[in-house]
């Protein structure tokens, strides 16, 4: 793209038959980005520091030049203009003209083409090249250096956008967040090695919306899927240099367009189809964003949009040295959301995906990122007194990755009302409690009854904490139970990169073993995680495949194994069958009672005038704890009494909503106990579920109050009884109730 190069424009030209545009109207300023009007495209881009800006037009497949269009009109920092003889699937970038003072911050690049942050789509792929840095990489004065030449044969190019579609009846599923299962899946991982769908449409929006995928997902009993990330992103030249792939995705170049690489069709519109159909099904659809950092990388990554349409503007600077970002993020750069045209651009996006894309909520990756003002998670303001008050985003899910790698950036519990958070509390405390520490027994049960020390202080409530154990980042459950070490080996890093503070057990061998006593205790360590999960208050969340018993081999960082380590592995085997069927019980089971999901927290009382508190905590010989019990390093056994009569709900007509009783005995010693059961008055106790059972089914019958049940060793029994207080007239039966004896 240099100034001479006119005549190599002119001869690319040649080579298409679309003739010039010669319309160049004003336009305007708003909205940003490529807009099709039905007559015409309006093209508006954000600099403030820019001295020109000229819009670059090429062929359908964006691979020739065929004109400049200079943007002579500029209000408010925004240059436009409007093409009336344009038409959408339109090719375009941006070239833009000013300063090259990498020390003051600024790094304008003329000879660079850039890509339109507002793109709804995209033609083509990057293919690395030292072209496409705005710097001569490996020149002796580094990023302080000009590179003069031209990144556009290398560049993907924007697309213009046909946002027609014909959602029909299409509404948000609105599951409520105490009734929510996320189950969070790769669109690409997920469907790769599935038998039933299609080869063609395998790895594809198309696959995740195939008849066999959502067939899977409803009788599974997941209310809403959590979708990696799917905003167009690239894949790092170190990367690709080894010979792999960014598979995860946390590596954005644009906002706005969905990554084509998931779509069989090459369409935006597919995305759209995906999204209408898991909605007839009643799913929920939320997407995990990365608005905290891009692509472009540190100073010395490459320009292919934000750095070199105003690097000043978008990115958080070093104050004192601006050629240098302030990078909380561990990706080399921080989205400036301080800037209100940052943020503009972010909150477009949001609303964008909700009133155009249709999706149900967001996760945010390294939220905390976005607090920050003046480098500092002072206060939740700016982005989050943003969402608060927008209409369309403050009745969608939000749930922050409550963390980021900058001083301050732990912030669990903190995030404002109406978001919810992963807590890496609850997954750290249940790990340790299951792997046998000691000591663990106070914080496995604040875990288990909704973390209210984190959330209730702010009156949040405990579908604020979004519970897991395991999640894309670490390892899968069948890994957390059959690896002490990471092995990630494959991913070309010498085993440096992940994690290694894992609290993982591998139950007496490392990896795969033909021990057939460490196979089994292996199961009943994932039926143990499982259970305690789904049986939790708040809101569990499933990492997809650990239903199947889904194995990355050891590997906690697979984000650039795009290959069978990281797809869901769709072979049956008596093991992945008894396994799956045993969560397909517990989420009818959770689906089904109203004691496993508390709209509030426990009140240790009695509530709507019964006998009992609405939460005991059970020795093992039957008597409540005390406080000194819970001190005990030796702990490893404890039971919870929930009391059907005391859920703190009310139910359609208005009367409290009641529920059976349930009694959840853990015991993560290496011993079995005879665990005795309260001796008040009722009906016998049955027992519902023994993980101690290849199945978890336990045998039929009865223990009367006062009697014993033998705990094996690392084990859960769940017992159930129909309280004595739950058919008075004054009580409403949980209205889900669906049997699940």
């Amino acid at each position: 793209m240099v100034a001479d190069g006119q005549a190599r424009s002119q001869g690319r030209r040649r080579l298409s038959r679309t003739p010039p545009i010669t319309a160049v109207w004003p336009g305007r300023s708003y909205p940003f980005g490529a807009t099709w009007d039905g007559e015409g495209v309006n093209f508006a881009l954000f600099s403030e520091n820019a001295d020109a800006v000229t819009l670059c037009l090429f062929d359908a497949q964006g691979r020739h030049e065929l004109q400049r269009i200079p943007l002579r009109e500029r209000t408010d920092h925004v240059w436009h203009c409007y093409l009336p003889e344009a038409r959408p699937g339109l090719a375009y970038g941006y070239v833009v003209r000013g300063s090259y003072q990498p020390e003051q911050g600024h790094r304008f690049n003329h000879h660079k083409l850039l890509i339109d942050p507002y793109a709804r789509d995209f033609v083509g792929t990057l293919r690395w090249s030292d072209a496409l840095y705005g710097h001569t990489p490996g020149h002796r004065k580094g990023d302080l250096s000009f590179d003069r030449r031209d990144s556009a044969p290398y560049m993907p190019k924007c697309r213009v956008l046909e946002p027609a579609f014909t959602w029909g009846d299409d509404r948000r599923p609105v599951v409520p967040w105490h009734d929510m299962v996320i189950y969070e899946l790769h669109v690409r991982g997920f469907t790769m090695r599935h038998p039933a769908v299609p080869e063609p449409l395998r790895g594809t929006y198309g696959g995740l919306a195939s008849a066999p995928v959502v067939a899977y997902l409803k009788r599974l009993g997941v209310t809403t899927v959590e979708l990696m990330p799917v905003h167009s992103f690239v894949d790092e030249r170190r990367l690709v240099d080894r010979g792999l792939r960014n598979l995860w995705g946390y590596n954005s170049l644009g906002f706005f367009a969905p990554e084509m690489r998931y779509s069989h069709s090459r369409k935006v519109k597919e995305f759209k189809t995906m999204v209408k159909t898991l909605h007839s099904a009643g799913i929920e659809v939320i997407l995990d964003v990365v608005y905290n950092h891009t692509c472009e990388g540190d100073h010395l990554g490459p320009t292919l949009s934000l750095r070199g349409i105003d690097n000043a503007s978008y990115y958080i600077l070093k104050e004192g040295e601006r050629r240098f970002y302030d990078d909380v993020t561990g990706c080399g750069n921080t989205v400036n959301l301080e800037h209100p045209r940052a943020l503009q651009m972010v909150m477009d996006s949001l609303r964008y995906w909700v009133e155009e894309m249709h999706v149900d909520g967001f996760r945010f990756d390294l939220a905390s990122a976005l607090a920050r003002e003046s480098g500092h998670v002072a206060h939740f303001g700016g982005f989050f007194d943003v969402i608060r008050q927008d209409p369309t985003l403050n009745t969608v899910k939000l749930i922050a990755e409550p963390w980021d790698l900058g001083h301050g950036g732990y912030q669990v519990g903190n995030f404002p009302l109406g978001w919810a958070e992963w807590n890496d509390r609850y997954r750290d405390g249940m790990r340790a409690y299951w792997k046998g520490d000691g000591g663990v027994i106070g914080e496995f049960a604040r875990r288990l009854t909704g973390s209210s020390d984190l959330y209730g202080r702010s009156g949040r409530r405990p579908h604020a904490s979004i519970n897991y154990v395991t999640a894309h980042d670490g390892f899968t459950l069948h890994d957390l139970v059959s690896y002490n070490d990471k092995h990630n080996l494959a991913n070309g890093e010498d085993n440096r990169d992940g994690h290694n503070h894992n609290l993982s057990w591998n139950c007496g061998a490392e990896g795969p073993t033909g021990d057939a006593q460490v196979n089994a205790l292996r199961e009943r360590q994932k039926r143990n995680l499982l259970a305690t999960l789904l049986l939790s208050q708040g809101v569990p969340m499933l990492l997809a495949g650990d239903e199947r018993g889904r194995t990355q081999l050891g590997n906690n960082n697979a984000y650039c194994q795009d290959n069978e380590i990281s797809w869901v592995d769709w072979t049956e085997t008596p093991e992945r069958e008894l396994l799956h069927g045993f969560v397909q019980r517990l989420l009818a089971l959770r689906r089904a009672h109203p004691s496993f999901r508390r709209r509030d927290f426990f009140a240790g009382r009695p509530l709507h005038g019964g006998q009992q508190k609405d939460v005991v905590w059970l020795c093992p010989n039957g008597e409540e704890m005390t406080s000194q019990q819970w001190e005990h390093e030796h702990a490893r056994c404890l039971g919870m009494l929930l009391a059907g009569r005391s859920i703190d709900d009310v139910g359609k007509h208005g009367r409290p909503i009641v529920d059976d009783d349930f009694l959840l005995l853990f015991n993560a010693g290496g011993e079995d106990v005879e665990f005795t059961l309260p001796a008040s008055a009722g009906e016998p106790w049955q027992v519902l579920m023994d993980t101690a059972q290849p199945s978890g089914i336990a045998g039929a019958g009865g223990v009367a109050p006062g009697g014993a049940v033998r705990l094996q060793a690392r084990s859960l029994v769940l017992l159930t009884r129909v309280s004595t207080l739950a058919a008075d007239a004054g009580g409403e039966p949980p209205a889900s109730s669906q049997g699940t004896r």
